[in-house]
């Protein structure tokens, strides 16, 4: 990227009110670095309210040029409040430009050991509560006549692997939404870009805070996240396709490019290897 493009791109965000959902750790918290530093005007959410302040405030230290976060609680499985609170996040400056579903569980376990309450709590937070705060913040973008709806997903959106029904099938969903919602919001208003982010592994807590087949925490690292992609660098990609307007964001290694093309291109053989995986996993 030439150094005025990367100028242009960063000031880009200047003054841009961005709501970011999930920012209390992980991609999220990334994010909120990054487009800080850019001189965004953020809203932050998540659950633990007590982290996303000392987030602010480590901000604020660290580079007073830029706006004072505000931080908002917002917990995804109490669907009746999300709307209020997407609502008041809207009136804090009057508008928001950008929207950024970043929130979400992981999940580790069988099908059949796990009760499905913990599949029920998996769609709340990565699908029914994404789509309520979508569909609140869309009516105010169909308002004022623009606006940018980007969705964290998964590469699991796409291939579904062992041991992750639970994600893999609230992902599967989220993905198909944001497709949906692509395809309308064209028809009517064009100048509301949605951008579905469909990344692979990142390091971050994910797998630490997932949820096993019981419903308790997985409270364990994987190898494969410990290995992943560092979330500033995630962050910057996401925040680079905001800037170029893109509908689809792909951050994934070579294999998991190549899993989804077997998927589609070659089922038999893929199935193969999820078997063999599933084997080895068990």
């Amino acid at each position: 990227m030439q150094k005025i493009t990367k100028f242009r791109y960063k000031n880009s965000f200047k003054n841009q009110v961005i709501f970011i959902t999930g920012a209390s750790s992980g991609l999220g918290e990334a994010l909120t670095r990054v487009l800080h530093r850019f001189g965004a005007k953020l809203i932050i959410a998540a659950r633990d309210i007590e982290r996303l302040n000392e987030l602010r405030d480590e901000l604020v230290e660290i580079y007073p040029e830029g706006y004072r976060p505000t931080s908002l609680k917002l917990d995804l499985t109490k669907i009746d409040d999300i709307r209020q609170i997407t609502e008041s996040a809207i009136n804090i400056h009057g508008k928001i430009d950008i929207v950024i579903n970043n929130a979400g569980i992981g999940y580790r376990g069988t099908i059949m050991s796990t009760d499905i309450k913990v599949y029920q709590n998996l769609m709340a937070v990565n699908y029914f509560g994404q789509i309520e705060v979508i569909k609140a913040i869309t009516e105010h973008f169909l308002a004022v006549g623009k606006g940018t709806i980007v969705g964290i997903g998964s590469v699991q959106s796409q291939i579904s692997i062992p041991y992750r029904s639970a994600y893999s099938a609230s992902k599967h969903a989220f993905q198909a939404f944001m497709d949906c919602l692509r395809a309308e919001l064209s028809s009517i208003q064009p100048d509301i870009n949605v951008l579905a982010v469909n990344p692979g592994y990142i390091r971050t807590n994910l797998s630490l805070n997932a949820l096993s087949s019981d419903g308790s925490l997985y409270n364990r690292v994987d190898e494969t996240t410990a290995s992943g992609m560092d979330p500033k660098t995630v962050a910057d990609e996401i925040s680079l396709a905001i800037y170029q307007k893109k509908k689809e964001l792909f951050l994934s290694t070579f294999t998991h490019k190549l899993a989804i093309i077997l998927r589609y291109l070659f089922p038999s053989l893929f199935f193969i290897l999820m078997s063999k995986r599933a084997k080895k996993f068990a």
